[in-house]
């Protein structure tokens, strides 16, 4: 990991430092900062030109979808439309909840599967996924972005030269994603010692994430990486009662060993169930997606993979009734036997996991598309 230097907030975070020179993300003390690759240093001009691409609703299909689209500042950097998935460019619906910018720079994988092992391969896959911004191919991108005369001096001023590469597009966007961080929030002050910072309901929901409710097994809080998540893979049942789950695993480990038949299973519109397994092609990754951080979780409604629960309460209520039983279920999921309060202690809980400084990303906020 590398030192920490300086930063400070302009259109959500000002990066301080001359033109050219590497900047770093500021965070508490004791926190971690997310790696940053070696050939893609972090400087301001790089994170100007990803912040343009982010909010470019141009870079689409039919020219209507950016990637603020569905990650609105508004919204906790999640879809503010409030379906359970994502419509894209076409107005099609795709089948997994948008998950958060916010703090996805922590990650170790990207994706619900962990497909992209980093912000920069993840970025560059929704404009030519044809549900999302639905471009033909990475090379019609370049061509897209080239096109319009305000890019090549971005790219002049990030890069060294104006070519519109993808590579160099997925290494901007990553550079902005890495400045939309947040862990500052009323539950941080609480465990620093401030006990008036939460009320007196969301102190017994924390009592119960630590113990009863065994939200820590998967969602504990780590001084050095305080996003509430153990960044893994879990299969906790979520989406499998849809569909014939068993009979699809089965058929899945069957396929594992042939390319040719698996990559036909990859394209069943049941597939999306099995999860890290398309990616790992290992058992122990049937049904298994990765455990969501919950800091702003509270403005990121409805959850799961599949956006099936549509408030906090449905999710305490899942995991209460020990998620949906299948062949591959977690072996920590277990019925909780939660009273009525005590759910509604946890909900007050998740409440408090809300950044409190969220006003420093007021200007991003101006620039979501319509």
């Amino acid at each position: 990991m590398r030192s920490l230097r300086v930063a400070s907030a302009v259109l959500g975070l000002l990066l301080l430092g001359a033109a050219g020179d590497e900047v770093e993300i500021p965070l508490p003390a004791g926190v971690l900062p997310p790696e940053i690759p070696a050939d893609n240093p972090l400087t301001r001009e790089k994170i100007e030109l990803g912040r343009k691409l982010y909010f470019d609703a141009r870079l689409s299909k039919n020219g209507n979808q950016a990637c603020a689209s569905c990650h609105a500042p508004a919204a906790g950097f999640a879809d503010p439309r409030g379906e359970k998935t994502s419509a894209g460019s076409d107005g099609f619906f795709g089948p997994r909840n948008t998950p958060t910018s916010m703090n996805a720079a922590f990650s170790s994988v990207q994706f619900w599967d962990g497909r992209a092992p980093t912000l920069e391969a993840q970025a560059v896959l929704p404009f030519i996924n044809p549900i999302e911004m639905g471009i033909a191919d990475h090379p019609a991108l370049e061509r897209l972005v080239a096109g319009f005369p305000e890019y090549p001096p971005l790219f002049r001023a990030a890069f060294g030269s104006d070519q519109v590469t993808t590579a160099r597009i997925g290494q901007a966007l990553a550079s902005f994603e890495r400045t939309l961080v947040s862990v500052s929030a009323p539950i941080d002050k609480f465990l620093a010692g401030d006990q008036g910072a939460i009320s007196p309901a969301a102190k017994r929901g924390w009592d119960l994430f630590n113990g009863k409710a065994r939200c820590n097994t998967c969602h504990g809080h780590v001084d050095a990486f305080p996003f509430f998540n153990d960044d893994l893979f879990h299969n906790i049942g979520v989406g499998t009662k849809a569909v014939d789950f068993a009979g699809l695993a089965k058929r899945a480990q069957a396929a594992a060993t042939s390319p040719q038949s698996f990559e036909k299973l990859a394209f069943d519109p049941n597939a999306n169930a099995l999860g890290r397994f398309i990616v790992t092609r290992e058992q122990k990754d049937i049904g298994a997606f990765k455990t969501s951080g919950l800091r702003n979780v509270a403005l990121t409604a409805p959850y799961m993979h599949d956006g099936s629960q549509a408030t906090l309460a449905d999710v305490i209520e899942f995991y209460n009734r020990g998620g949906e039983p299948n062949p591959y279920l977690d072996g920590g999921m277990r019925p909780l036997g939660l009273t009525d309060a005590e759910k509604a202690d946890l909900v007050e809980l998740m409440k408090t996991f809300t950044s409190d400084d969220l006003g420093r990303f007021a200007d991003l906020v101006k620039l979501q598309p319509k």
